[in-house]
Order: C-alpha cells, then structure tokens, then sequence
C-alpha cells in the first residue's frame, strides 16, 4: 500500500517530515514522528490508526488548527502555500475557506437553530457581523439535501445523532472549502446510522469533486475511501 501520489497525480495536499510533540508535565510525548504522505486532488484518503496513533493530531495540523514541531523540517503544503509560511490572518482564511471539519461530537452550538449552526460558518468567513439572504438559501438547499428541509428551525437537543451529524456536515461544505477533513465521523453512531454518514459523504463528494481525508479505526469505515494508509505510533506504516 503506497502512502504518496503517484508522480504524474495533481497533488493539493502534501505532508512532509511531519513531527509533533506535546509537552505533559516535565514529559515530551511525541505524537507524529516523520509523517510524508501526498494526497490527490478529489480523492478520497482514509488514515487508519488506534486510538493514540496521532490520526487526530495529524489532520488537526493539516488543518491548520495547530502547528508542527519547529526546527524538525516538518512540511504542510497546500497547492503551493506552506502553511508554516502563512501569516495568522491567511492561516484563518485558510481555515474558514480551504478546508470543512467535520468531527466525532459534532460541536454544534446547542442554543442554535439548525439553520443557524450552518450559517455562521459563512459568518465567520465573512465577519460576524455579515449575514447574507446567499448564505442563508444555500444552507436551507444543503440541509434539504440531507434530508433536513422540515428541520430548519429544530434545535440540536431536538436531533438525533445521525441528524446531528448532517447538520455539521452541511456546516463544513457551506464555504464551497477544497478540502473536507473527517475525524471520526461516524465513530459516535451506529452501524446502520454512520453507514447513512458514508454514503451522504460519498454523494457529495460524487457531486462536488472534493477532496477528503478521513481518520478512521474502523477497518469497515476505512474501506469506502478510494485509499487506506495505516498509522501506527506517529509513523505512516505499510
């Protein structure tokens, strides 16, 4: 199992040398030790791990949401930024833009519609103070896609769990970003009601011609992406 592009496949996401340690105590924990993987454009890329491998820790940094360890050579480009090279405000663009989180726990906010929890991904892209008729139609037409049209006005208490999760999925996708980056996605859902996830994310990645890194330890989950890397111990393993 080949963890790089092949040469000749446009690359939008490139990881080079990635290291990462976090300092507990008076310990270093390293998390990511050297990590180099390419990912190509509009492909579906599973990273398998166990619960401690460095899987989150890994897209969180592709991510932007946190940085490598300085002085170890560690890489993230996108197309042809490195991200390490951005200024804070380009790194927010990047982040409110380029690339859609989906996570485990949802996070949505609980005293939100579910309207409302879509919408102000735009708003924070946009300012908090901006707030289009756009942004709001384009949130109704993705939460009717997944089948939330009657739900507009509910509030997260008022979900269940699968619903919760389309309504951080149509979160992530409302910015158009290049980049859909899942963690877990289904790892809070059952069988049956994350198999419905898979194939809402299959469907739209269909559609849109997004790229997708997930992270995964379920063998079953990790078997609908296009590819499969395993990591183990902070190392991209065969």
């Amino acid at each position: 199992m080949t963890t790089a592009a092949p040469p000749s496949a446009q690359t939008i996401v490139s990881v080079s040398n990635l290291h990462k340690t976090y300092r507990l105590g008076r310990v270093d924990v390293p998390v990511l030790r050297g990590v180099s993987l390419d990912v190509r454009r509009g492909e579906w890329l599973a990273i398998r791990g166990a619960s401690g491998s460095g899987k989150s820790t890994l897209l969180h940094l592709i991510g932007g949401l946190d940085r490598p360890d300085r002085g170890a050579g560690s890489t993230i480009r996108f197309r042809d930024s490195v991200l390490s090279d951005l200024r804070a405000g380009d790194l927010d663009q990047y982040r409110a833009t380029n690339v859609g989180f989906v996570f485990q726990f949802y996070h949505l906010l609980p005293e939100l519609t579910v309207l409302q929890n879509v919408t102000i991904a735009s708003m924070v892209r946009d300012g908090l103070g901006h707030k289009s008729s756009a942004a709001t139609d384009k949130a109704k037409a993705l939460l009717t896609t997944f089948g939330l049209g009657e739900r507009l006005r509910h509030r997260p208490a008022e979900l269940s769990g699968g619903e919760r999760q389309r309504v951080a999925i149509a979160r992530a996708l409302i910015n158009d970003p290049d980049v859909l980056l899942a963690d877990e996605p289904t790892g809070n859902l059952d069988r049956a009601t994350g198999d419905k996830i898979l194939d809402a994310l299959a469907k739209v990645r269909a559609e849109r011609g997004q790229t997708m890194i997930m992270v995964t330890h379920d063998a079953e989950v990790a078997s609908r992406a296009d590819r499969v890397v395993n990591l183990t111990d902070g190392r991209i393993v065969g």
